[in-house]
């Protein structure tokens, strides 16, 4: 990690010089697959404030932001803008809980492959379904969003896991991805559909063939011989544990069978080398036990920080930003519209340069800037309430800084897990802590959805209806 300016060791040469050390051994076409899959395929991860944003990876999470940054579009006024991210986010989250355990039988060719058509399919059903207000049916254009979010949370847990067989940098670049997906997908939708006039059918129609770009950057641009040769490792050394089957072994049960040492290769390790073993481990109920003790443990320095961050950064952005309206003469919008997606691509701006960040810097405890952003829900709401903040450029400086603080705790809780977490326990650990992601945006989604209706009717009540003239 670089030193921090004005710290005895800075001074510009140094900085130069860890620049370079650094990144001499970045592998170009590693750092450009991580950063596309970022983009194109992950789940959760950042609140959405432009219509309901976030993103993950940049090709994993571009068409999560995208549809969340198209809520207003696709539900209308009159319905919280939290449905379209519940419709997005539970299902994946279902995905983050439950997959680690037995993701491991596909392959990871399969996995992008099946990741890829979801999205599209997802994507063209949202599309080509008409507008509710054409007589269209939101219910048919939510099944939509369920097909893109089962394959941005297993886009999400299977690139996290892929990060351990290409070091930290892929890390560095997935999270770099996942801003960028955010920022991208906020900016061009609002800029296709607000500055450029497209219309909403068309801007998604486009976005159904992104998913184009994950099996190019799987098959194509990332380099296969780490996976391919991944030494086996033990899954249990946090434990103390020499090899997988004594790891596996029931201390009270000394006849269980013992695991076969061409079966000791981590949990993964079907995925890495391209083939599924037919033949189930007898104590495949074993790991099966010995992974939910793996995620406990995972819960206090991992899991709470990244929670609590992505309910308040959701609540922010579902509940409290669609309220967060000026009189449009005291703004330089000409729509009340148009505050929804500004928020969102700004919010977008700190995530990607937080996320882009673990290269150069990195924070050890995420429970500050947890706690810092449950400071901004605090204060956002307040205002929502009181009318205090003077005018909306000190909300954009807070929109800002939320997006910096979401940024910092997600990429760095991942880079910390590389870090702190023996090599055997990495891969299920990076994938099962991303379920902390979606199941804080799923928490969020239903209090925004709650916080919404009551912000708005009191400002309603205290005549301040630019809410309802969105």
């Amino acid at each position: 990690m670089l030193p921090l300016p004005g710290a005895p060791s800075s001074s510009w040469a140094m900085y130069k010089s860890r620049i370079r050390t650094t990144f001499h051994s970045a592998d170009p076409r590693v750092c450009a697959a991580f950063w596309l899959f970022g983009m194109c395929g992950s789940s959760g991860c950042n609140a959405d404030i432009s219509k309901a944003n976030s993103a993950r990876g940049l090709i994993n999470n571009v068409l999560y932001v995208i549809i969340l940054s198209s809520a207003l579009d696709l539900v209308g006024t009159n319905i919280p803008k939290g449905v379209v991210l519940l419709a997005d986010v539970i299902p994946s989250f279902l995905v983050k809980l439950c997959a680690p355990y037995f993701i491991n039988a596909v392959p990871y060719p399969i996995r992008v492959i099946l990741f890829a058509t979801l999205s599209s399919c997802g994507m063209l059903l949202i599309a080509l379904t008409p507008a509710y207000t054409d007589g269209g049916s939101i219910s048919t254009k939510m099944a939509g969003v369920v097909l893109a979010s089962l394959s941005s949370g297993g886009g999400e847990l299977s690139f996290l896991g892929l990060t351990h067989f290409y070091g930290p940098l892929s890390l560095a670049a997935w999270g770099s991805g996942t801003g960028g997906a955010g920022l991208i997908g906020a900016g061009a939708y609002a800029l296709a559909t607000t500055v450029m006039g497209l219309s909403v059918k068309g801007s998604l129609l486009a976005s159904s063939l992104l998913p184009i770009l994950m099996l190019i950057s799987f098959f194509i641009v990332l380099p296969r011989g780490p996976l391919r040769g991944s030494p086996r490792i033990d899954s249990k050394v946090a434990n103390g544990a020499h090899t997988l089957s004594e790891a596996l072994t029931d201390p009270e049960d000394p006849q269980e069978e013992q695991v076969s040492e061409g079966e000791d290769e981590g949990l993964l390790n079907s995925s890495s080398t391209y083939h599924n073993n037919s033949t189930r481990s007898p104590s495949s109920w074993k790991l099966f036990k010995t992974n939910l003790r793996r995620s406990r443990s995972l819960f206090v320095p991992f899991m709470l920080p990244l929670l609590l961050v992505y309910i308040a950064e959701y609540t922010i952005n579902q509940g409290v930003a669609p309220t967060l309206l000026f009189p449009l003469n005291t703004t330089p919008f000409a729509h009340y519209r148009a505050f929804y997606p500004t928020y969102n691509a700004i919010y977008q701006t700190g995530v990607f340069i937080s996320r882009s960040s673990t290269p150069f810097f990195r924070i050890h405890n995420l429970y500050l800037p947890s706690l810092l952003q449950i400071a901004n829900l605090l204060l956002l709401t307040l205002h929502a309430l009181f009318d205090f903040l003077p005018n909306v450029y000190v909300v954009f400086a807070v929109v800002f800084w939320e997006g910096l603080l979401g940024g910092l705790v997600y990429v760095n809780t991942f880079a910390e897990i590389l870090e702190r977490v023996p090599p055997g326990d990495r891969e299920f650990s990076l994938g099962a802590t991303s379920v902390s992601d979606s199941g804080g945006i799923c928490v969020a989604g239903f209090l925004g959805m709650a916080l919404e209706v009551s912000l708005c009717g009191y400002q309603v009540r205290h005549q301040r209806d630019y809410c309802k003239r969105l």
